[in-house]
């Protein structure tokens, strides 16, 4: 909570708010309910407790919003939202890092860097690398097109690169207006050198990302996931990766998450596994409690707010 809040904007808080120092838990709520009776606000980022309707009437009968300095809310946020509570949430500050983390990878990705980095013979690393396109006329997928993947879009207007977008619910005039051009999942992967995953986490998109998906990229390419591993059928990437040594897996997110012990994702050389780093870390947490700083104060003075979520969101959001 006080790396979210910390020093500085935990002042502006107190004073703005008049809150006081201590954190509390659910157990805190639950055990002295006469305590929170008259809270209006709550702010809280990763780990906030999922509570009943019931609960949350019994013991928080004034609550007004809650004000979340983190990204998704869907663990939480449905039985607030029947009760009436409005939710606000930091995603958009935690796309930042992620979008950021995205295009480093897509820029390396499309130089060849984690194929030649294998390679300790510098005349076949040279070699291989005449395999790659640069960042000049070449073809990268976006799996989703939300934040993230908008944010995505707006940092590759840097490179001279065709942008290609699998969404349905994009609609045909914004992809204009991004200067992407929209696609199906098939011919994405089919002409894409880096295919990167942004999709919401939801029933409809675990397990869409299939064996022949990956089968069909092109040679030497590369697939990135920072959106959540159950998209990936897991078992058929690993499958094709072992078929495919010409093929990069750089997976920040896996299901489950880490990968089991025995899973091979630990020593194909052509996987690159992280623990989930491309979201806010180190000083990037602040930016989160930021955003909900100053949300707040829009929410307080009556001025349209720009990161509330609603339960119609929570159907294809992350």
């Amino acid at each position: 909570m006080k790396q979210i809040y910390v020093s500085e904007k935990e002042n502006k808080l107190r004073a703005v708010y008049k809150t006081s120092d201590p954190v509390y838990t659910k157990e805190d709520l639950l055990s002295r309910p006469d305590l929170f009776r008259d809270t209006e606000i709550i702010f809280s980022t990763w780990g906030m407790p999922s509570l009943s309707e019931e609960e949350i009437q019994s013991c928080l009968p004034s609550l007004k919003a809650v004000f979340y300095g983190a990204g998704t809310v869907q663990k939480f946020a449905r039985p607030f939202l029947r009760c009436g509570v409005r939710i606000f949430s930091a995603w958009a500050a935690n796309a930042v890092p992620v979008a950021e983390y995205t295009v480093a990878q897509i820029v390396l990705a499309n130089k060849g860097f984690f194929q030649t980095m294998r390679y300790e013979d510098r005349k076949a690393a040279k070699a291989l690398h005449a395999h790659f396109p640069g960042n000049y006329g070449g073809k990268v997928g976006l799996i989703g097109a939300g934040m993230i993947g908008k944010m995505v879009i707006s940092r590759l207007k840097d490179y001279a690169l065709q942008v290609l977008v699998f969404d349905p619910f994009l609609p045909d005039e914004r992809a204009a207006e991004l200067g992407v051009e929209k696609t199906d999942l098939a011919r994405l992967f089919r002409e894409c050198f880096v295919v990167s995953n942004h999709l919401a986490n939801n029933a409809q998109t675990q397990g869409m990302l299939r064996g022949c998906h990956f089968e069909s990229l092109p040679p030497y390419a590369t697939f990135l996931n920072t959106g959540r591993g159950a998209q990936v059928v897991e078992a058929e990437l690993i499958e094709v990766l072992q078929k495919r040594p010409d093929l990069t897996a750089i997976l920040d997110v896996t299901d489950p998450e880490p990968p089991m012990e025995e899973s091979p994702l630990y020593t194909l050389p052509n996987c690159i596994l992280t623990p989930h780093i491309a979201g806010s870390s180190g000083n990037e947490v602040r930016r989160m409690g930021e955003y909900m700083r100053e949300e707040y104060a829009r929410f307080s003075e009556g001025r349209p707010c720009l990161y509330e979520v609603t339960e119609k969101m929570l159907e294809t959001m992350a």
